[in-house]
């Protein structure tokens, strides 16, 4: 199997050969980053691979659902998640948000309530489209916009509950603003440079229905000589083989 079909990492292994979406570092620093201290309850809106469920399964006890709409990313999270040892911890379900968060409902009445949700979802909203739909599902806001992200996540967080999400810059500012809009406000932002002075890579935002005052980080992924820097090695030291 060529190398890039499959990311090890010290607990699991994540195959990516049937998913238009690979293993991104971005992407394991959300799973890292997370905060997972006293939550019972872990959404995973489009987990892709599984790879966040499955980071965030790693350092905490909590029951995570993960929802997936693409059906061939569904197929290799659920191979991923079976072939871990976190498969009785993760529940995964083929469906939008959108049905998601309205299924839950009976009668009106809410099934469950998470004390986490975390995402990294489609974001581009007016650039050229790959040839290929499911990554065009993955990266654009077509099949999820922001207000129907918004809006399953403040039907699905709990009161003291936290949502996390991992944006580009300007996307990170527009969802924000959304959110406040609505009541959700920023608690923590963590911005992701690859070098100290280059531009910004992501940003992760952690929200609360409670205003505060916000928390901002950085976190600078390599040195000048390309070594990976101190922080990125300390997060990342429990998953990447190489620390």
């Amino acid at each position: 199997m060529p190398a890039n079909t499959h990311f090890s990492f010290k607990k699991f292994t994540i195959h990516q050969d049937q998913t238009a979406m690979k293993v991104t570092t971005d992407a394991c620093i959300l799973g890292a980053y997370t905060t997972v201290d006293k939550t019972k309850r872990i959404l995973d809106i489009g987990t892709g691979t599984g790879l966040v469920a499955m980071m965030l399964a790693q350092r905490t006890d909590a029951k995570i659902d993960a929802v997936e709409i693409d059906k061939n990313a569904y197929n290799q999270a659920y191979c991923n998640i079976q072939d871990s040892i976190f498969k009785e911890q993760i529940s995964l379900f083929n469906t939008s948000i959108q049905t998601f968060s309205a299924d839950l409902g009976v009668n009106g009445l809410r099934l469950c309530l998470y004390d986490l949700i975390v995402s990294n979802p489609p974001f581009f909203q007016n650039h050229l489209k790959s040839e290929t739909e499911s990554r065009n599902n993955s990266l654009h806001t077509d099949t999820l916009s922001f207000e129907d992200l918004l809006e399953a996540v403040l039907r699905l967080l709990s009161p003291n509950g936290t949502f996390v999400v991992l944006l580009p810059a300007y996307e990170s500012s527009v969802f924000e603003q959304l959110s406040v809009s609505k009541e959700l406000y920023p608690h923590k932002k963590l911005t992701i440079r690859h070098r100290k002075g280059s531009k910004i890579l992501r940003i992760i935002t952690t929200f609360g229905r409670i205003k505060k005052e916000i928390l901002n980080q950085e976190l600078i992924i390599k040195n000048p000589d390309e070594s990976y820097s101190v922080d990125f090695q300390l997060l990342l030291k429990e998953y990447y083989l190489i620390f």
